[in-house]
């Protein structure tokens, strides 16, 4: 599962790491916590261009005459993709990535739930896998993140994470048009790359927290595991 997420990068940043043609998110501000039913900048591709817009997480498909049901798509399992009627019309049609530079996933124990935050060993943004739709009744915009099982490494803290794809698959992944299903599909496996973990505060945990105290460890920096 993903269910709280980072993006703390300025919008300037971002366009310049992924090449964005066309930024239409005039709402954005950094955040240290973004939780489902808030809005963030999500990629797409349209007409051959790189484009930014601004969506809701949680996703809402376009039939629908319920708004609510948003706050119980905030995940896709990449294993029933394309068994599931919200979804498996939009794996061809309206595939996303959802931009982010960290999330954060709950370890349960013995003495309470511990949220650990994940990030990139060299501060890049990583890239979600998701899918989105637009509503017929208001056009509101909205997403779901593409999950899978969690690779060895920190399968401890959680048994999920979200897909997160290289930088180089992306125009493969947005322009739907060019990629077929079973290509697709492909792209839907644990992370490869390396990632720092590190236990965080439970700070975190109310969505109304938003500051860099979200995803201070709680040893400080040095407590980082690099794996």
């Amino acid at each position: 599962m993903c269910g709280r997420k980072t993006l703390t990068q300025s919008m300037q940043s971002i366009i310049e790491e992924l090449a964005i043609d066309d930024w239409q998110d005039d709402k954005y501000k950094p955040s240290h916590n973004i939780a489902p039913t808030q809005s963030a900048p999500i990629l797409i591709g349209d007409n051959g261009s790189r484009v930014v817009k601004r969506m809701q997480w949680g996703l809402i498909p376009s039939w629908s005459k319920d708004e609510s049901i948003g706050s119980k798509m905030i995940n896709a399992r990449a294993e029933t993709l394309l068994e599931k009627p919200s979804f498996q019309d939009l794996v061809q049609q309206n595939r996303c990535i959802i931009i982010t530079d960290g999330y954060f996933e709950w370890k349960r124990g013995k003495e309470g739930v511990q949220p650990y935050y994940f990030r990139h060993p060299k501060n890049r943004l990583l890239l979600m896998a998701g899918l989105w739709t637009s509503l017929k009744t208001n056009k509101l915009l909205t997403y779901t993140v593409i999950t899978t099982s969690a690779k060895k490494e920190i399968s401890y803290i959680h048994n999920r994470m979200p897909v997160i794809l290289n930088p180089t698959t992306i125009d493969e992944w947005i322009f739907c048009d060019n990629t077929s299903i079973s290509q697709t599909i492909t792209y839907l496996t644990p992370y490869t790359g390396k990632l720092l973990t590190s236990p965080v505060s439970t700070y975190v945990n109310s969505p109304k927290n938003n500051s860099p105290e979200c995803i201070r460890g709680i040893n400080d920096t040095s407590t980082l595991e690099l794996f």
